[in-house]
Order: structure tokens, then C-alpha cells, then sequence
């Protein structure tokens, strides 16, 4: 990690531990095995979102009122319900937090998390201990969802209220942009394995002393937390530069460095309090563990306590400044005036008290105006005075408040939106004209005549590249791309700059050379189309060798990114460290080959069939990392074929382990003669060992298939080309 930036560098994305775990970690089966399982309706294809295939959500919430839910929902900011008072009379620090944590589930490591699907209504996260009491904050909000209904989805309205929010109480807003669509589900995705929660005393991720470093692709410092422990690392409010560490650690692997760390602590605290009135053995379980006649409440649920405002979330109990309902700079003014002395809380947590502050200072108590009460910090509000790289820049935030209303702005927005892709997917009146770097701009492309693609094709087939070195491309190019956070893709044409054009993964003196070929060969068109062309018209040719004639329909119309308009290290963490579809795999790594395969096939976006015919179709066409060989099971490379599938399945072929490999390379031998036939990976057996992949490969074995599968990886091939052309697909959305 760079000390200054906060920027972590790249690495395995699943190293962490020295034994093999599952891709899954602990499920919500683990935690609640009770709960109602709905999976049996959602076999074999079965969709549980009830708007249906032909329901365009863009579309809806282009037809939004959008200036009338504004104003209902900053209404709703000071209309305080008896069953969950607003604290100080606003709920607008509540729907902060609400927003900060539906988008903070987001890291760098695969992309996933983040606000994009309106997860914070489903297990895990609605049950985290860090979103404790985040039940009522969804139900005030019901209301508002029931009046505009499908024109605004819960995952655009957590964000947007929390926007409303911060401008209701005179924070700075840089803009919204919305289009993030409802999943009905919850998603698979790796959380840990630990098997308790950060409130039951889980270890902290992080240990230097242990040499425990924090798993990737995890980013939160325990289980059940969005970012770290405000207590201190484990719990140790002693330990300052440790807390500085994981702050550092944590926020960099959701995106942020050091200047927007400490824009979005001290601007997110300069709202609301925290709450730790009581001893949390007081109050219940967490919602999706609850009794049925709650209706999906947890936590606090007594309404005597409640009214009292006895109410323990993170333990820790008070308001940060003395204006929990005003934007401005008494969150710093506070934390440099006092010296702090260490204190509990009345739930038993450590935090810190301004020593001897001055009645003025005091925050108002949160349901009785006229008291006044002391003020606190916690000990990663400590880290920004203490740390000497933090206390810059948190002394030049207070010492200049435009600065830190600018920062805050734009590190809220980043927070909020960095899951959501290419900027042309933002939608609506309050979406930023400014580009930023972190959206991975691209300029706009112009369209080629079909004549200028034919002819670009045919001289590419005369070039005297191969099949295998146009695929492989192509598809160094585009499988960057990643459905989770919708970064990486062939528009752009970035394989040919830094870092990606230096890979392993991607072969890069071939690269070199191949791209060097296309570039003089391209005339009008964008590197961008000509790469992913270029790849198509290799495997027409190869189809054609093999006796069929295939379309793999691409589109055009891309452009190509300039180095400036690339952060070399917000793309290191793309860089794949297994590929199984290039048979790729840097080094041994603690969950098996097998499992990387299906993981990146999820964040491509595609089906087990789609990956099954991609994985049979690179091989027959030689197109693996380092031309090993490995798994090119056919005597004709560069010929699309069902061969892999076929010597796969082959009952005449044995198979064994080469024994210094680790368990990752096989040798097939015939079964008579004991001679070598092929080479191959756990990521090429698999697809004979696993009864489910078996079943589809099988079909691909078939006789009567050749065709079906040259046409299938043809479409395949051309999904994976064109997965990043939200240029495309969002253009009638902002007409």
C-alpha cells in the first residue's frame, strides 16, 4: 500500500490464509439455517423478480417526477413518528447512514457490494450488526416507495435519500445519478468464513503480530462491519496507529484514498450521534432471526425504550459536534480545540470525551432540545488528529471550509455511485457534467461503413497473425469486463496501455506485436474496434476450416481511451490472477482453479452453458496463456471444433496427476499404450468431473452438435466483445 495515496497495489485476490476455502464462505444458510428457504421456486431458470422480462426500469424512472419525490422525501426528513422518533427532530443523519452503508459494501477486489441492487433488504446485510436498527430506516421510507412504485427503485432511493439528506440540513451535494435496478433475491457473494460476528468477538482481519493480512477480496476489517471498528483494531482504543492502518487499508479497497477518507469521516460525522444508550443484551436479535409477528424488525423493538431514546447500535453514545442537524465546521473546530480523555459509554464502549468543554460546545440531547450534552469522537475519529498524514490534510479542512465542502461532495458521490460503471449509465436531471477518472472515460467512436470492416477483415486474415493470436486479442481486450461494478470491457481499447498491456495473463510481446499489426492495418477505425474485429474475423475463419459458416455478430462504434483518461492503479486490481478461460493461473492460490473459473464467469455475466462452450471454443483454437498447450485437446489448433469436449470425454483416455505439480496440471494417457496424449488443468477437467458441467459438455461431445456449438461460442464470444457497450444500449435513455 502507498503510505501517502492509501492505494493498494495489485495482488491475489484470493490469498489471505494458507488453507483452501470455499469460493462462498459462510452463507446465509450458515447463519440462518431456520429461515425460510424460497430456492426450490428459482430452479431451473426461474426468475424471482415479479416485474417481469419486459419491464425497463430506465425507462420507468425516466418518467419519474423526480422534483416532487425530491420534496416529499426532504419532507419526510422532520416528520418524526412516534414508533421510531427522529432523533434532534431529523432523520436526515439516520438516512446518511442508511445510503453510506447500502454503497459501502463496495471494494476493488472483484467489484462487488455497493448500492446497485438494493441488497440492504436481504440477508446478510440487512442483519449485519454494523446496519443494526436500519430496519426502521427502509420502513419510513415505505411510504415514498409505495407512491412512486416502480418509477424508483429501493437501491436508487437509499442513495437519493441519503442526497436529500445531506442538502436538507445545508450539506453539498456534486449530484445524483440514478438507473440502478432491483434485484428480488439476495446475491452470492463472498463475505468470509469466519463464523462469528464482529459483535460476538470475531478476530479483526488484520494482525500484523500474527501475519494476518486482510483477505482479498474483502475489505471490511471484521465480519458483519462496512468499513472498521470505531472502538480501535479489535476493539483496543489504545492502539491509534493501528486504527490509522485499517482505516487506511479498508477505505483504500473501496476506492478512496487518503483525502477522501478523511472528507467522507469528518462529513459523514458532522451529522446525527451515535448510539449506545443501553447494554445491547437488552435489546433483540437481528431482523432475519426474529420472531414472525415483528414483520422483519430486529434490534429495538420496545416501544417504552424507543420513546426514551434508549438506543444501542454501535455501542458508542453521543454526537460528534454540537450541530448534529447543520452542516459546517465544528466537526473539526471540535476535534483539534479539546484534548480527549478515554470514557465509556453507557453500552460499555470506548470512546472519547472532549476534557472540560465549554457548555456551548455541548451537543443538544437528541429527544430533549433544552439539555445539553457532552460531545464525543471515537478512536477512528482520533486516527485524523493523530496520524500524521491524516492530520495534514484534516488541519487544512479545517482551516478552509470550501476545500472540505468540495472534497465531501465529490468523495459522497464517488461513495454512492462507484459501483455504477461508465458514466452514459447515469440517468437523470442531477447527473454531473464533469467526467471523472474513477468513471473510466471514453471518448465517443464513430460508426465504420460495413465495406470499411470487410475490407479491414479480409486484410487481417491476410496478415499473416494467427487465429490463436487475433482470439487471444480480443479477448485480453474484453474479458477485462465485469459485471459487478460494470468496469474494464473492450471499449476503450485499454489492453494497449498501462498496466494491461503488461499482464502475464495477456502474453504481452505477442500482444505487442498483434496490436502493432491491427494499428497499421486499421485505417479509420478506432484500435478499439479493430481489436475486438479482428478477433471475430478469426474465429469466422476458424468455424469456416471446420465446415460451417458463422456470423459473430459485434458492433462497432467504439473508442479508444487515452492514457491520461486511465488510472493505472485503480485498473491493477482487473488483472486477472487465474484465467481459466486461457487456461492462466499465476500461482497456486487458496481456493481451488475450478472455483476462480466459475467466479469469473460470474463477473462476466454469463451462464454455464456460455462458459462451458467459451471454455471448449478458446481451447480449440490454441488460445492459452503462454502457449502451453494446455487443454488444446485436438490434433488441429486454430480449427473450431468440439474436440476439446470430445478427447475430453474420451473413455480411451486416462487421466493422472503430474506429480510435481500440485494437483494443477494432468497428463492424459491412452489407456492401452500407456502414451502421452494431452496436457490439461483442473479448469479443462472439471468440465469431465463435475456432474453438472459433465452433463454440458456432454452435449457439446455430441455428433449431431459440431454445428450447435460453433454457433453457440460464436454468440458467446460476441456477448463477451459487446458486454461494455452501455454506449449502445443506454443512448434512447437520454434522448
Amino acid at each position: 500500500m502507498d503510505a501517502k495515496t492509501g492505494s493498494i497495489s495489485g495482488g491475489c485476490p484470493f490469498h489471505g490464509s494458507t488453507q483452501t476455502r470455499s469460493l462462498l464462505g459462510r452463507t446465509n444458510r450458515d447463519w440462518w439455517p431456520d429461515s425460510l428457504n424460497l430456492e426450490i421456486l428459482t430452479q431451473g431458470g426461474k426468475s424471482a423478480d415479479p416485474m417481469g422480462e419486459d419491464f425497463d426500469y430506465c425507462e420507468a424512472f425516466n418518467a419519474l417526477d423526480y422534483n416532487a419525490l425530491k420534496a416529499d422525501l426532504t419532507a419526510l426528513m422532520t416528520d418524526s413518528q412516534d414508533w421510531w422518533p427522529a432523533d434532534y427532530g431529523h432523520y436526515g443523519p439516520f438516512f446518511i447512514r442508511m445510503a453510506w452503508h447500502a454503497a459501502g459494501t463496495y471494494r476493488t477486489g472483484d467489484g462487488r457490494g455497493g448500492a446497485g441492487s438494493g441488497q440492504q433488504r436481504f440477508a446478510p446485510l440487512n442483519s449485519w450488526p454494523d446496519n443494526g436498527n436500519l430496519d426502521k430506516a427502509r420502513r419510513l421510507l415505505w411510504p415514498i416507495k409505495k407512491k412512486y412504485g416502480q418509477h424508483i427503485s429501493w437501491a436508487d432511493l437509499f442513495i437519493l435519500t441519503g442526497n436529500v439528506a445531506i442538502e436538507s440540513m445545508g450539506g453539498p451535494v456534486f449530484g445524483f445519478g440514478g438507473g440502478r435496478k432491483d434485484v428480488y433475491e439476495p446475491e452470492t457473494v463472498y463475505w468470509g468464513t469466519e463464523e462469528q460476528w464482529v459483535n460476538e468477538g470475531v478476530p479483526t482481519r488484520i494482525n500484523p503480530k500474527e501475519g494476518k493480512a486482510l483477505d482479498n477480496p474483502l475489505a471490511a476489517i471484521q465480519m458483519g462491519l462496512i468499513y472498521v471498528n470505531p472502538e480501535g483494531p479489535q476493539g483496543n482504543p489504545h492502539d491509534w496507529e493501528g486504527m490509522a492502518r485499517d482505516m487506511r487499508e479498508t477505505f483504500a479497497r473501496m476506492a478512496m484514498n487518503d483525502e477522501e477518507t478523511v472528507a467522507l469521516t469528518a462529513g459523514g460525522h458532522a451529522f446525527g450521534k451515535a448510539h449506545g444508550a443501553a447494554p445491547a443484551p437488552t435489546f433483540r436479535n437481528a431482523p432475519e432471526s426474529e420472531a414472525l409477528e415483528l414483520m422483519g424488525f430486529g434490534w429495538l423493538t420496545d416501544p417504552e425504550e424507543i420513546e426514551k431514546g434508549h438506543i444501542t447500535t454501535s455501542g458508542i453514545e453521543g454526537a460528534w459536534s454540537n450541530t448534529p442537524t447543520q452542516w459546517g465546521g465544528n466537526y473539526f473546530r471540535l476535534l483539534f480545540k479539546y484534548d480527549y480523555e478515554l470514557v465509556k459509554s453507557p453500552a460499555g464502549a470506548y470512546q472519547w470525551q472532549p476534557i472540560n468543554q465549554e457548555y456551548e460546545d455541548m451537543a443538544p440531547d437528541a429527544r430533549d432540545p433544552a439539555k445539553r450534552v457532552p460531545t464525543m469522537m471515537t478512536t477512528a475519529d482520533m486516527a485524523l488528529k493523530r496520524d500524521p498524514e491524516y492530520r495534514k490534510i484534516s488541519e487544512r479542512f479545517r482551516d478552509d471550509q470550501a476545500a472540505l465542502d468540495d472534497a465531501f461532495a465529490r468523495a459522497w458521490f464517488k461513495l454512492c455511485h462507484r459501483d455504477m460503471g461508465p458514466k452514459v449509465r447515469y440517468l437523470g436531471p442531477e447527473v454531473p457534467a464533469e467526467d471523472l477518472i474513477w468513471q473510466d472515460p471514453v471518448p465517443a467512436g464513430t460508426t465504420p461503413s460495413q465495406a470499411d470492416v470487410e475490407a479491414f477483415k479480409a486484410k487481417v486474415l491476410s496478415s499473416g497473425l494467427s487465429v490463436s493470436e487475433l482470439v487471444k486479442a480480443a479477448w485480453a481486450s474484453a474479458s477485462t469486463y465485469r459485471n459487478s461494478d460494470h468496469r474494464g470491457g473492450a471499449n476503450g481499447a485499454r489492453v494497449r496501455l498501462e498496466p494491461q498491456r503488461g499482464w502475464k495473463v495477456n502474453d504481452p510481446e505477442e500482444l505487442d506485436k498483434v496490436l502493432s499489426t491491427l494499428d497499421g492495418l486499421r485505417g479509420s477505425l478506432s484500435m478499439a474496434d479493430a481489436i475486438v474485429l479482428a478477433g471475430a474475423a478469426a474465429v469466422e475463419k476458424a468455424a469456416a476450416d471446420g465446415g460451417f459458416a458463422v456470423k459473430v455478430d459485434v458492433t462497432t462504434g467504439r473508442g479508444d481511451a487515452t492514457q491520461e483518461q486511465t488510472d493505472v492503479e485503480s485498473f491493477e486490481v482487473l488483472e486477472p490472477f487465474a484465467d481459466g478461460f486461457r487456461n492462466y493461473l499465476r500461482t497456486k492460490a487458496d481456493v481451488k482453479t475450478e472455483d476462480m473459473l466459475i467466479d469469473r464467469a460470474n463477473l462476466m455475466g454469463l451462464s454455464v452453458p456460455e462458459m462451458t462452450v467459451l471454455v471448449g471454443g478458446l481451447r480449440a483454437l490454441g488460445a492459452v496463456s503462454g502457449n502451453s498447450g494446455k487443454g488444446v485437446l485436438t490434433d488441429r489448433p486454430g480449427v473450431l471444433s468440439n474436440d476439446f469436449f470430445v478427447n475430453l470425454l474420451d473413455m480411451g483416455t486416462h487421466w493422472s496427476v503430474v506429480d510435481d505439480s500440485g494437483e494443477e496440471e494432468y497428463v492424459g494417457r491412452d489407456r492401452k499404450s500407456g502414451a502421452e496424449k494431452w496436457r490439461a488443468t483442473r479448469a479443462d477437467l472439471i468440465f469431465g468431473s463435475n456432474s453438472q458441467l459433465r452433463a454440458v459438455a456432454e452435449v457439446y461431445a455430441e455428433d449431431g452438435s459440431r454445428e450447435k456449438f460453433v454457433k453457440d461460442f460464436a454468440k458467446a464470444f460476441a456477448k463477451v466483445m459487446d458486454a461494455d457497450r452501455f454506449d449502445l444500449t443506454y443512448a434512447k435513455y437520454h434522448k
